[in-house]
């Protein structure tokens, strides 16, 4: 087993007794141990003033009738954005260049947008939505190109209901893009109607079987009154333009009984809906 020779030993205790303990602590130590001090400070104070502001921001949304969604949505984007601030503060405590992951930061977050552009889109247009409300659950809505009952508003998409009970998921973009007719949204609606008589019935009468068959309907409503004139005479017809008002939940009870009585009563009465007709002369010479 080899051994320090004595004059190692002694030049080794030599430089230990050099070394200035106390000024080694003050120098690497202490700033050290305050710093992460600092650090974990600047973390939990920072922790715990992001909860406050999001718990603050939440009910601000609260108040002003935002969806449950959305809050919790945007509640989650506050804290986390907020959190990573206070991370890059209490690593730049510690004396880590922040610059460099700032920028790598940036560079992720463009990276990751131009990867999901049609989704980002969506999201957007379901946080408009979801503020602007032009339609709510259970409305009967017309929207890229579909009509139906929408079932739920999502952040990505909406999910609706169609007459024959199909279910269709469409994204938001399409949907927020473009033009939104909302069927519900009004407590009343006027149902347009258009019905032809022959050119030899009688005008007068047929005007008023039609007015007399709206106001024995309870659901059509007398404010606004309901209008029948006479709106084109048509190659084969003189067609009168039906015009009565009702509650939006009766619009398709209306329409259809309406058109079944005033077919079965003009049958009774010998007035003739006529069919669409074209009269041909032929030149008796050729």
């Amino acid at each position: 087993m080899d051994v320090m020779p004595e004059d190692k030993i002694n030049e080794t205790l030599s430089m230990l007794d050099k070394i200035d303990i106390q000024q080694l602590i003050e120098t690497y130590v202490l700033p050290w141990r305050i710093n992460i001090v600092m650090a974990l400070a600047i973390f939990f104070i920072g922790k715990f003033i992001v909860g406050i502001l999001v718990k603050f921001a939440k009910k601000l949304m609260g108040k002003a009738k935002v969806d449950t969604i959305l809050v919790n949505f945007i509640a989650s984007i506050i804290k986390t954005v907020l959190l990573l601030f206070v991370v890059i503060a209490a690593l730049d405590q510690l004396g880590v260049d922040t610059t460099s992951m700032i920028a790598l930061i940036g560079a992720a977050g463009l990276a990751i947008g131009l990867a999901l552009q049609g989704t980002l889109q969506n999201l957007a247009s379901g946080v408009m939505l979801i503020i602007f409300r032009p339609f709510s659950d259970g409305d009967f809505i017309e929207a890229a190109g579909v009509s139906g009952v929408v079932e739920q508003i999502g952040i990505f998409s909406i999910t609706m209901r169609t007459g024959d009970n199909r279910e269709i998921i469409i994204p938001n973009g399409e949907v927020y893009g473009g033009t939104i007719t909302n069927n519900s949204r009004r407590d009343t609606r006027r149902v347009d109607m258009v019905f032809g008589i022959g050119y030899d019935d009688d005008l007068l009468k047929a005007k008023d079987i039609i007015k007399k068959i709206l106001s024995e309907d309870e659901r059509i409503l007398d404010d606004p009154a309901p209008a029948v004139v006479v709106g084109e005479l048509a190659d084969s017809s003189v067609n009168f333009n039906v015009r009565p008002w009702c509650k939006t939940a009766d619009y398709w009870g209306v329409y259809s009984d309406v058109h079944e009585k005033i077919k079965l009563t003009f049958d009774a009465e010998g007035i003739s809906i006529p069919y669409p007709q074209m009269d041909i002369h032929q030149d008796k010479a050729a």
